[in-house]
């Protein structure tokens, strides 16, 4: 390949009609640039990208559970920005999220891959008033109870807090937050001075993945070429998308990371970055169980509190959906807004904490905002 091709290569590789496209097809099945006979691959590098050679990361990774070692934040940032600046080769990156998904990852790379994730995206301006904002991420849906995530993000917009719910829009076999809110009448934005607008007027801002971090985007379309999730699915969940402090509410499926993303939230600066609720997920999701309570701890200011203990099982079920697609779901939450059917209490007591943090937030705030 010739030195014009191989430019025309790079820069068609760049936009991003040709990543959305790249991201969705199997890295071992080639395609054809439109007017250019040379067949390339998804995610293959080409000679005008320095390569980053992750062996001796793979290397140390890639032991195993027993024999695996962590890399030092500075390394996971190294190695995460090469990552999602596409210097990495897709046979490196595949041993990478392999590797990294039976070894786990360990507090130090989550805050390099953090520092990584936080450098690839603008951040949005956070909104002043009297509430700091809080983030709601949203990438499992539901497959068995109603996705009542929704309803959370509905009823603190009611309050008067500015919310943002980041996610994927569609999931095969899973209803989706977006997929609710659409029915509800809740249109996705795509660019800050969108999500502001909706703030201005007190109504929930919805951005996918691949608006508010496109690189991030493209790493999670890799669960569909690889069959599992990787560290990515965890870094947007733990995400905060301002630049100034937000109330973070952030879910965990296995109990392992209770001890781990505990771990992270504690040196989490809370001056700048804000609070987080950790929960155990609802089917993933960040809303609390519409039959019981559930843990939520609190991290602030480098320390752990206790918000709600979990209740035991119960007979005494709370009125829910009667399906769980987006058309009864929506029409479900619309009667609970209007008061036909009671919000299930651990939502509302969910609902009540968040105000309150958030409200403390921006009053921590306020002194070095003057």
């Amino acid at each position: 390949m010739d030195q014009c091709k191989r430019k025309l290569l790079y820069v068609h590789m760049r936009s991003p009609k040709w990543q959305r496209r790249a991201a969705s097809r199997c890295a071992l099945h080639p395609c054809v640039l439109p007017q250019c006979d040379v067949p390339v691959y998804p995610f293959v590098m080409t000679t005008d990208i320095e390569r980053f050679v992750a062996a001796p990361f793979i290397k140390e990774i890639g032991r195993g559970v027993k024999g695996a070692r962590s890399m030092t934040r500075d390394d996971a940032h190294r190695l995460y920005a090469a990552i999602l600046e596409g210097r990495v080769s897709d046979l490196e990156l595949g041993a990478i999220l392999l590797a990294m998904r039976i070894k786990g990852e360990s507090v130090d790379e989550l805050a390099g891959f953090m520092d990584a994730a936080s450098a690839a995206f603008t951040p949005l301006p956070a909104p002043r008033g009297e509430f700091a904002p809080v983030s709601i991420p949203t990438y499992n849906g539901s497959r068995k109870l109603a996705n009542l995530t929704p309803l959370l993000a509905l009823l603190l917009a009611r309050e008067g807090v500015p919310v943002l719910v980041h996610g994927v829009s569609n999931d095969p076999g899973r209803v989706t937050t977006a997929e609710i809110l659409h029915e509800l009448g809740v249109t996705n934005v795509t660019t800050g001075a969108e999500v502001h607008n909706e703030f201005v007027h007190g109504r929930v801002a919805f951005m996918p993945i691949e608006h508010l971090a496109p690189e991030l985007a493209r790493m999670l379309e890799l669960r569909r070429v690889l069959g599992v999730r990787n560290s990515t699915h965890t870094i947007v969940k733990i995400l905060q998308p301002f630049d100034g402090p937000a109330l973070r509410l952030v879910s965990y499926t296995h109990p392992e990371y209770l001890v781990t993303l505990g771990e992270y939230f504690e040196g989490v600066d809370s001056e700048t970055r804000g609070d987080a609720f950790l929960m155990r997920g609802t089917e993933g999701e960040t809303v609390a169980h519409p039959h019981r309570a559930q843990r939520i701890d609190w991290f602030h200011a480098g320390q752990r509190a206790l918000l709600v203990e979990r209740d035991a099982p119960t007979d005494d079920l709370a009125i829910v959906p009667d399906g769980r697609d987006a058309v009864t779901t929506a029409a479900w939450i619309g009667a609970a807004l209007r008061g036909e059917v009671p919000v299930p209490p651990s939502i509302a007591t969910q609902v009540a904490y968040c105000v309150e943090v958030s409200r403390k937030i921006r009053a921590r705030s306020l002194p070095a905002a003057e």
